[in-house]
């Protein structure tokens, strides 16, 4: 039998299993691929009353205006600054907090701190955002009567109103909301870990933050490079609600993302041609970031995602 019958009769023996993936083929292609056909209006001077087929082709004309605006490389600034921090300080926070979840003996107080640090993860963002405003509000905010309490500020400081604060609010009201659940994965990974690694460890003198760093990290470095992959694909992804929520007109040089940008032109201003090739760019940019990265991590022998 020849390798093609082989396989053949491999997937009649799993048919089950392929007709149960066919609806989530359905949804994938009705709601990540067929969208991808309006990627003609970037190469149009799309009008929506003469719908692609009697708007103007223009070619690479839009793109030329957008490379030329500087709004929009403002608008790319921000989008990395804010998602390179995000990245940065989330993922710390998230090994960091498994490691130390990892070494609480109790298993009673270990769920009671799971379940704590999962909850603000299920709030949506326009809360977190009200409880972030209130948090840092110059009127009574927390954050000032705890920091003058202290003697270290004399008046309060508006943290809101000044662009040099803006971008730390952002990574910080992402790390509050989602550190426990982004250390899901990364705790999941530590209870695989062989245990007797750690009692060879404990036989050589290792104490607990020894045993850290030389047993539980190189166990889950595998999880972190796969995952560190995948999230530098979204690195242009920075969250959308908290620089379109708190990002005032003061702040409008700082708070701008890709994302924001593509709302302006597409529904305030209604070039949605403009829009389209902006969505374009970052989608095209976060590709190569994820296969660079996957190369990277290939040449340097470590897992990858293909």
């Amino acid at each position: 039998m020849g390798k093609y019958q082989k396989t053949l009769k491999k997937m009649a023996g799993q048919k089950i299993l392929y007709l149960m993936i066919v609806p989530c083929m359905i949804y994938t292609f009705i709601f990540s691929y067929y969208p991808l056909s309006g990627w003609i209006m970037a190469f149009q001077n799309y009008k929506p009353a003469k719908g692609y087929a009697g708007s103007t082709f223009v070619g690479l004309d839009q793109f030329m205006f957008l490379f030329e605006d500087v709004e929009f490389w403002r608008s790319v600034r921000n989008t990395l600054m804010m998602s390179v921090m995000n990245l940065a300080f989330s993922f710390v926070f998230a090994i960091v907090f498994a490691l130390l979840l990892n070494e609480i003996k109790s298993l009673g107080l270990k769920r009671i701190a799971q379940t704590v640090s999962y909850l603000p993860h299920f709030l949506s963002w326009i809360i977190v955002c009200s409880l972030v405003s209130n948090i840092l509000s110059t009127n009574d905010g927390m954050l000032n009567n705890i920091l003058m309490g202290l003697g270290l500020i004399d008046k309060p400081v508006l943290w809101l109103g000044e662009q040099k604060y803006f971008w730390w609010v952002t990574t910080f009201s992402n790390i509050w909301k989602e550190t426990g659940w982004n250390s899901i994965i990364y705790i999941a990974a530590i209870s695989g870990i062989d245990q007797s690694l750690y009692e060879a460890a404990e036989l050589d003198g290792a104490g607990r933050f020894q045993k850290m760093w030389h047993v539980t990290l190189p166990g889950i470095k595998s999880t972190i490079v796969v995952l560190l992959i995948m999230n530098l694909g979204w690195v242009l992804n920075a969250s959308f609600e908290v620089p379109y929520i708190l990002g005032s007109g003061l702040l409008q040089d700082v708070s701008q993302t890709i994302d924001i940008f593509v709302l302006k032109y597409g529904m305030s201003i209604g070039n949605y041609s403009l829009a389209t090739a902006a969505g374009i760019f970052k989608s095209v940019i976060s590709l190569l970031l994820v296969f660079g990265t996957n190369a990277i991590a290939n040449k340097l022998g470590e897992n990858s995602l293909m």
